[in-house]
């Protein structure tokens, strides 16, 4: 466990042989349902995820931490962790916060896969957002339900629904223009949290955007096909100038 911000983060790894890519998992959870793809992906590259603060094993700060925040404290951690510009990929909220700090860090991240990126912008309401929730839960490895149930007892209920609201509040189709690193979009074509409009959207808006669509995943595509997530990341890699 390492320090970023004067928060303790928790961070866990799978050493490769190619550069780095440091996973940031979505609202309410941790870094547990991210595993899969850290180890599939630590095949080839140096693989890592990050629990936010708040979240898994890494600090519970007195409040939750704002969307900027978290970005700067995973910034912060970036820059401590001696990785030079890794790849950032996001998981659903993980995009959020990626997408901000590329945004604002510019030099950062070298890249950033941005996986099931939430919120569509025609979707920011509760009823629409649980009724979505609802519809993809159904498609969802059912092993994953413990994975949340723990994740969700770790947090707290204020942490999680502050996660969730700042996961609604945040304009991020504001800030898709400001990335100026390459990005990689990636879509579960079974996805009922994100539309196929919505992922074409967020790859028109970056500068450097490219979407792969993976047919019949539901919205965790790092956990649902771990092995498949971790080629299209290397086949990306191989091709994005950094």
């Amino acid at each position: 466990m390492s320090t970023a911000l004067g928060m303790r983060v928790a961070a866990w790894r799978s050493r490769g042989p190619g550069p780095a890519v440091v996973c940031v998992h979505g609202a309410g959870v941790s870094s547990r349902e991210l595993l899969p793809f850290v180890r599939a992906m630590g095949v080839t590259h140096d693989a890592w995820s990050l629990d936010l603060p708040g979240f898994g094993r890494s600090e519970k700060p007195p409040a939750p931490l704002t969307l900027t925040a978290l970005a700067d404290t995973v910034a912060g951690w970036l820059r401590g962790s001696g990785l030079e510009r890794p790849c950032l990929l996001g998981g659903s909220f993980g995009c959020q916060v990626a997408v901000d700090l590329a945004a604002r860090h510019p030099g950062v991240a070298g890249a950033l896969v941005l996986v099931g990126p939430t919120v569509d912008a025609r979707s920011r309401t509760p009823a629409r957002l649980v009724g979505q929730w609802l519809r993809n839960s159904v498609r969802e490895s059912p092993r994953m339900l413990p994975l949340n149930v723990a994740d969700y007892a770790d947090a707290g209920p204020r942490q999680v629904l502050a996660a969730f609201g700042t996961s609604m509040r945040d304009r991020i189709e504001d800030k898709l223009p400001h990335v100026g690193v390459p990005a990689l979009v990636v879509r579960g074509g079974a996805d009922r949290m994100v539309s196929q409009a919505w992922a074409e959207e967020v790859t028109r808006l970056l500068p450097r955007g490219r979407l792969v669509v993976m047919d019949g995943l539901p919205h965790m595509v790092p956990y649902k096909d771990p092995a498949g997530l971790a080629r299209e990341v290397a086949a990306f890699l191989e091709t994005a100038a950094w």
